[in-house]
């Protein structure tokens, strides 16, 4: 207990700030009169309360964090706030179960976009914001907000940062202290999104819909308040801008602030994963585009670009918007974009899956390894952006593959052998530890993930918080060597 104490102190007051954002939906509820302010005054006190009965009972115990604090923090907040954050949606829907809820709120703080709600169209405006506000929040995660404007926290925030922040290169600080460096990223997130939520509203869509969207598209997450998804407005100019929007939130944020801070593009063309995410993506598109063209999917030349783009961009970035039913083309297409799912997104954007810096350290790593074959003396340092990347990075990245892959495996054979076909498992497995939202068959983006049972539904929303965190930083929690003095 005396190490989770002073850890479960840090933990109230981050729950306590969350109970703060429950006001922005409980404002909106007020004015627009939709019946839901009921559900939020009482959420917004049990969280308030709950968070200052853990601060009190744990007073005594506020101590500097350590590294293994800091991935505990993490993981309790992340398992945490979801289920606090169910609580406006059980309260005004009764009839949803506990394990369908906090599916619901899992998938919107990891910015996964899967739902089991239908019937978008007709909840409260306060409900879909509030579904859409947990993405905003998730996408540049709640840990760093937390550290970003509550320094009273008064705990170390570099150990806090390092456990959520996604990537293998993370000890690059973008300013002298990691309160600055996360007001910093806030900051770039904050002035995007406006100017993504503008966008949106000149393009047609109406002042909710462009801020609900925004959220949805800068945290890369899907939630829409239409059942239709993007297929509601059937608008190329507003495809276009979510396009636009889509690849900006698909690009390391630090490489944002970068470029912002030198008033410069430099910081873009020095990354090294930025040129590879947008020929990877767009490439794909384009490829699609083509086959679908060649299958007669789409006779007309613009409108097979036109549905590629999109439906490619929104799963390679792991958002999981849809203009069409993309489940419905030829196999080939929608497992392309399953897979770029995998590995599409920056490091440090808030997309998911193992992140293009991985893949790219792979594929050099296989390549070392086959040159090796027939040169077994030379020395052959792997190198990112002209830089020798340690063999201990690599040993990470190699480990990170194989539980990436370990898992789907086991999460994949679990779902069928609770009866699901197999398409449907290990895309529903694929779509949620990479954070991505829409799978195939029974799940894809025509349908939603009600369809699946309470163990099935259990698995997914392990897949989302272990995709979220990236493994590593849930599975430490749970090896012996983490609980040892």
């Amino acid at each position: 207990m005396s190490r989770i104490a002073p850890v479960l102190n840090v933990l109230s007051r981050v729950v306590m700030l969350f109970s703060v954002a429950m006001l922005v939906p409980l404002v909106l509820s007020w004015v627009t009169h939709d019946g839901a302010q009921h559900a939020y005054d009482v959420a917004i006190l049990v969280t308030f309360f709950s968070g200052m009965t853990i601060w009190l009972l744990t007073l005594r115990a506020k101590r500097e964090l350590q590294t293994r604090d800091g991935f505990l923090l993490v993981f309790l907040a992340w398992a945490g706030l979801p289920a606090f954050a169910t609580l406006p949606l059980l309260l005004y829907m009764p009839d949803l179960s506990f394990t369908d809820a906090y599916f619901e709120t899992v998938s919107g703080i990891t910015t996964t976009g899967s739902t089991v709600l239908s019937g978008l169209d007709a909840l409260p405006m306060s409900i879909n914001l509030w579904r859409g506000l947990l993405v905003w929040l998730g996408g540049m995660g709640l840990i760093v907000l937390a550290v970003a404007i509550l320094p009273l926290l008064g705990v170390g925030g570099m150990q806090i940062y390092k456990a959520e922040t996604p990537g293998p290169m993370k000890d690059t600080k973008l300013t002298p202290r990691i309160t600055e460096t996360a007001k910093g990223l806030y900051l770039i997130y904050l002035m995007i999104s406006l100017a993504c939520a503008l966008t949106f509203w000149l393009a047609g869509m109406t002042p909710f819909d462009a801020v609900m969207h925004t959220f949805s598209t800068m945290g890369l997450g899907g939630f829409s308040s239409h059942d239709a998804s993007f297929a509601y407005w059937d608008s190329p100019l507003i495809e276009a801008v979510t396009v636009l929007f889509m690849l900006v939130a698909g690009i390391n944020f630090s490489t944002h602030f970068m470029a912002w801070r030198q008033r410069s593009p430099g910081a873009y063309r020095m990354d090294p994963e930025v040129r590879w995410f947008l020929s990877a993506t767009l490439g794909s598109a384009l490829i699609i585009a083509v086959y679908l063209k060649v299958m007669a999917v789409y006779p007309d030349t613009l409108d097979a670009l036109r549905y590629a783009v999109f439906n490619t961009v929104s799963i390679a970035t792991t958002t999981g918007f849809a203009s069409t039913d993309f489940n419905l083309w030829p196999i080939f297409a929608p497992l392309w974009m399953l897979f770029l799912s995998c590995f599409a997104s920056c490091s440090g954007s808030t997309g998911g899956g193992m992140k293009m810096v991985r893949a790219q350290l792979l594929f050099r790593q296989g390549r070392r390894e086959l040159t090796r074959l027939i040169h077994p003396a030379a020395r052959l340092p792997v190198k990112l952006a002209g830089q020798v990347v340690p063999n201990n990075v690599i040993y990470a990245v190699l480990a990170f593959a194989f539980l990436y892959v370990f898992l789907i495996i086991v999460m994949t054979l679990l779902m069928t052998a609770s009866g699901l076909d197999f398409i449907t498992a290990f895309s529903a497995v694929v779509a949620s530890i990479n954070n991505m939202g829409p799978g195939l068959n029974l799940v894809g983006p025509a349908t939603t993930y009600a369809v699946l049972n309470d163990f099935q539904t259990w698995i997914c929303t392990t897949a989302m918080l272990l995709g979220r965190l990236e493994l590593l930083t849930v599975l430490v929690v749970f090896t012996r060597s983490f609980w040892r003095a």
